[in-house]
């Protein structure tokens, strides 16, 4: 299963966004059903981030929604997202 977030910060807090993002994916890796974590900045808007996730099943995927490195992300973006994060799970068709 595959999760891609668009995370939109607020322009003047990219540096902090980058770290928490950093120590949010860093994080996201150790979990068991983690297969792949990755994040991306948006080249022509530097606050608008975006990570693409793979994990094992769905159930590994809502599994990371409850660990603590999630609500501790959430409780420090809280402040400088611009808008809340936009989580879309898919599914591979083919």
């Amino acid at each position: 299963m595959h999760v891609l977030a668009r995370i939109t910060f607020k322009p003047e807090a990219v540096e902090a966004a980058k770290a928490l993002l950093v120590r949010l994916a860093r994080e996201s890796r150790k979990e068991a059903g983690c297969v792949s974590y990755a994040v991306y900045q948006q080249a022509d808007q530097p606050h608008v981030f975006r990570t693409v996730e793979e994990w094992r099943d769905a159930a590994a995927a809502e599994a990371h929604m409850q660990t603590p490195h999630i609500a501790a992300a959430i409780a420090t973006g809280g402040p400088i997202f611009a808008e809340p994060p936009e989580i879309l799970p898919h599914y591979a068709v083919i």
